[in-house]
């Protein structure tokens, strides 16, 4: 099974992975100061498990289909990024501004949790960490290959899932300060939805690069 060794060293690039902010990192900052902190991590919770998804696909052979082949990646890549955009476009045209501080209307922590879930699974930039990254700390001496992956994969999940509600609790801190009023509300509500168009368009036009992923978080 997974020695202390490899837990020790996928562990260390699980904090980097985890600590370098990328587009899951924004997404679920974006939540936080759009909603709360509450929001934030329930955004941050659907993530982890999205990538729990993708820990599991690796672990029982997507990763020779997603590392192989540009066309899965594409469609993943492509995915993700429509669903970005029109996170952004619908934050866009969303004009319910509060008419006194602090009546910006909750969503429902389900839906927040779903919306990170397809952002996790979609990530095609994590996809491609534990696809091809991950995979090189397991040793096939050790074992069985696919709980070797699910161990190690779970561990990184976890650790990124900290990070990430640390994250949100900071962002919702400064969020409750600073929106306090209808217009400044509407300028978030803007700068949220060019911020997830954005993401989207940077996720359409990277390239299938199968280096680089320690920025995939």
């Amino acid at each position: 099974m997974v020695t202390v060794s490899q837990l020790m060293l996928v562990a260390g690039a699980a904090l980097i992975f985890a600590l370098v902010p990328g587009p899951a990192v924004v997404f679920i900052v974006t939540r936080s100061v759009d909603q709360s902190r509450r929001a934030g991590m329930a955004s941050g919770l659907g993530v982890a498990c999205g990538n729990l998804a993708l820990v599991i696909a690796a672990a029982f052979g997507l990763s020779a289909l997603l590392s192989t082949s540009e066309i899965a990646y594409d469609v993943v890549r492509f995915a993700g990024a429509g669903y970005l955009v029109y996170l952004g476009v619908r934050r866009l045209l969303d004009r319910s501004v509060p008419s006194e501080a602090g009546d910006v209307a909750p969503k429902p922590l389900s839906r927040l949790f779903g919306q990170g879930l397809v952002v996790g699974v979609l990530n095609p930039k994590a996809a491609l960490f534990f696809f091809s990254f991950l995979p090189q700390f397991v040793n096939q001496g050790h074992g069985a290959v696919a709980a070797q992956m699910l161990v190690l994969g779970t561990l990184v999940v976890a650790i990124t899932l900290v990070s990430d509600c640390c994250y949100a609790a900071l962002a919702g801190g400064v969020a409750q300060t600073l929106l306090r009023k209808p217009k400044v509300v509407r300028r978030q509500q803007i700068v949220a939805g060019c911020v997830y168009i954005a993401l989207g368009i940077a996720a359409a036009v990277s390239g299938p690069s199968h280096t680089n992923t320690a920025k995939a978080h």
